[in-house]
């Protein structure tokens, strides 16, 4: 099981590396490739839209391959997206890198978490997802910080080139520590789409869109805002996503146990916590010290959230979770993209460094209230539900005689047989 969490992890690292670093990297590749710093976030926006795609639909193309093979397959491709990133010449060229390379995210990781759960007791499922997503953490914790400093100090595209070496690594894990998955059934396929039919679990997506879209509205403007705002210098970028993907980790492992213990009250505490560290920031992130402090405490809250929101749609589509597993994938990559975009027009329309982070706040809350309406439907849902019907009728009251000699409450069945 171990050996088997840790490749999981491995891709993870390799994945959530490519995904994250090139927000370290904007200033870099925005002035060699001529474009605009909102421009160069783009590329976050276009690698989300990529996950949003390819999510269901490579996870669909293997509906029928064992899981361990699509996930060997997936990995391969994600090296080839990120080998095309390092040799690209052009801000075309990498966006289509990246695109490559965000068509493996989603399955990656929704095929990953299906495999990870079932490696473990129905009571530890979330801890197991989060101990595969702690590759993810690992990547804000050392790929990220080590690929900002490998592109800042020897262009953005050797960070590619490492991506690339992991990627192999994460694929020659995957072939030797991941025992064979047996083959899905015929019309597994259909099962899976079965589940999407549940508005349960259409709410549930909902929620991970907006929740996890207010972590990144802010975080994908964190590297401006910090030397803008903060006072920090562009070498100090590398060890803020240091302190960053600490709270990750942290918050990582909290949230997977706490959603082991209780699924709906730990988001609903979850999310409110980010919409709260969010608004703080907003205030915190014009001085050195406090900035420093809020963003480790937005880390933790931040990631906090991927545990119970993947466990929640594995949860309303249990019996055929793979799809939904890689469709709640595609809906965090589509807040990426959402919570980005929307950052972006604030700034380009002069609302300030911190409006992405006021955008991120409500967003944040938009995700609890569909996280609150959700609990409201489960809980209204138990309390309509029909008793189990039982296996015999119920036998008839005693009829009450109250003649001379017979006493109070005697079956007449017995009465009769008495005289």
């Amino acid at each position: 099981m171990r050996a088997s969490l840790l490749a999981l992890a491995v891709g993870a690292f390799g994945i959530g590396t490519t995904e994250f670093v090139i927000v370290g990297l904007l200033p870099e590749v925005a002035d060699d490739l001529s474009v605009s710093i909102p421009s160069a976030g783009m590329l976050v926006t276009g690698y989300a839209l990529g996950v949003v795609v390819g999510a269901p639909l490579m996870t669909a193309a293997g509906a029928r391959l064992p899981r361990k093979t699509m996930l060997v397959v997936l990995m391969a491709i994600f090296v080839a997206g990120n080998l095309l990133c390092a040799l690209a010449g052009d801000y075309a060229a990498l966006m289509g890198g990246r695109l490559i390379a965000a068509l493996t995210h989603g399955a990656f990781f929704g095929i990953g978490s299906v495999v990870a759960a079932d490696l473990v007791a129905p009571d530890r499922r979330a801890s197991a997802i989060a101990l595969m997503f702690t590759g993810l953490t690992l990547a804000n914790v050392l790929g990220v910080p080590l690929g900002t400093f490998l592109g800042q100090e020897f262009g953005w595209r050797s960070t590619f080139w490492a991506v690339t070496g992991i990627g192999i690594v994460g694929l020659l894990a995957l072939i030797t520590l991941v025992p064979a998955q047996p083959a899905p059934p015929s019309g597994a396929l259909r099962g899976e789409l079965a589940v999407f039919r549940r508005p349960q679990v259409w709410l549930a997506l909902a929620t991970t869109v907006l929740g996890f879209g207010g972590v990144f509205a802010s975080f994908t403007y964190l590297a401006p805002m910090m030397t803008e705002l903060a006072g920090f210098s562009d070498g100090a970028v590398a060890w803020l996503l240091v302190l960053f993907g600490a709270g990750l980790c942290v918050g990582n492992v909290l949230g997977g146990r706490a959603a082991d213990r209780s699924l709906m009250p730990s988001l609903y505490l979850i999310l409110g916590g980010l919409c709260l560290v969010l608004v703080v920031f907003t205030f915190t992130s014009r001085a050195a010290l406090p900035a420093a402090v809020t963003l480790a405490a937005f880390g933790a809250i931040g990631f906090a959230t991927v545990p119970p929101l993947q466990a929640r749609v594995m949860q309303q589509a249990a019996g055929a979770p793979a799809l939904a597993s890689a469709a709640n994938i595609a809906a965090f990559n589509l807040g990426n993209a959402l919570g980005a975009w929307l950052g972006g027009l604030a700034v380009a329309h002069g609302l300030g460094w911190t409006s992405p982070t006021w955008i991120g706040a409500g967003l944040a809350a938009a995700g609890l209230g569909t996280a609150a309406l959700s609990g409201h439907l489960d809980r209204r849902s138990r309390r309509t539900r029909p008793l189990p019907a039982e296996p015999f009728p119920p036998a008839p009251l005693p009829a009450q005689h109250h003649s001379a000699g017979a006493g109070h409450g005697t079956h007449p069945i017995v009465e009769q047989k008495s005289r």
